[in-house]
């Protein structure tokens, strides 16, 4: 059973004469454990099927069934719930706070949820030794590198034990080394793991590191691409990498 599931899906914001459809008739599937790239130009529809899969944004049509739950079914209230304990997000900024050291960083969302202190920082910990930060737990956002900071912010994802993890450009605020680091972390969640991921990156490198990779254009999916076949479509992430440099 794929753990995502979009059909016919359409998403248009605005009304009459100013009504732009951004999605047009999206159909997928994404299996248990795959790591799926997502590129193309800006507004392109990448960015927002990402936000209706995770539950931020409502479809105007069609369905997106995660885990088998109907987002479109859902009040506001019940996607949040979805959010808190089936969705794992991971964006461009690490949004850590500030005066939070690394651990009480990722046991927040756990006791926003409820959970207990001391289970929420025990969960936290196995979280942050998944990505290799248990050493720097003690450590506030600025004593922290920037990579550093984005793998806390995956074990902040990581410790409610979502079902997908969603990356927006997880890779755009580091330098290539760190980037790189990251990447691997969310190849190795994939292969070893089993952690479904789903990531919107303008970089072809980053992109490579995926097990599929799917180019958007026009508000759909023109080319689903799988691993074996990335040299063969070596163009693809050129062209991807260009557009969204320009645009």
């Amino acid at each position: 059973m794929p753990i995502i599931e979009v059909r016919n899906l359409t998403k248009q914001f605005g009304a009459g004469d100013l009504a732009v459809e951004v999605l047009k008739g999206v159909n997928l599937k994404i299996e248990p454990g795959e790591f799926v790239a997502l590129m193309g130009p800006s507004g392109s529809g990448k960015s927002t099927l990402m936000s209706i899969i995770g539950g931020i944004e409502p479809p105007t049509g069609g369905q997106v069934l995660v885990d088998g739950i109907d987002i479109g079914q859902l009040d506001d209230d019940q996607r949040t719930l979805l959010r808190r304990r089936k969705v794992g997000f991971i964006f461009q900024a690490f949004n850590l706070i500030p005066t939070l050291n690394a651990l009480e960083n990722v046991a927040l969302p756990l006791q926003l949820d409820g959970v207990p202190l001391k289970q929420a920082q025990e969960r936290a910990r196995l979280a942050l030794d998944r990505v290799e930060m248990s050493h720097r737990m003690d450590h506030v956002p600025s004593k922290l590198s920037g990579g550093e900071q984005q793998r806390v912010a995956i074990a902040r994802a990581l410790a409610i034990e979502p079902v997908i993890l969603l990356a927006d450009e997880p890779t755009g605020n580091l330098d290539s080394r760190q980037s790189g680091r990251v990447t691997e972390l969310l190849r190795d969640l994939a292969m070893y793991s089993r952690q479904t991921i789903v990531m919107v990156t303008h970089d072809a490198t980053v992109a490579r590191s995926a097990f599929r990779l799917l180019k958007f254009k026009d508000g759909n999916i023109e080319r689903d691409i799988a691993q074996e076949d990335f040299e063969a479509n070596a163009a693809v992430f050129h062209a991807s990498s260009v557009q969204n440099a320009t645009g």
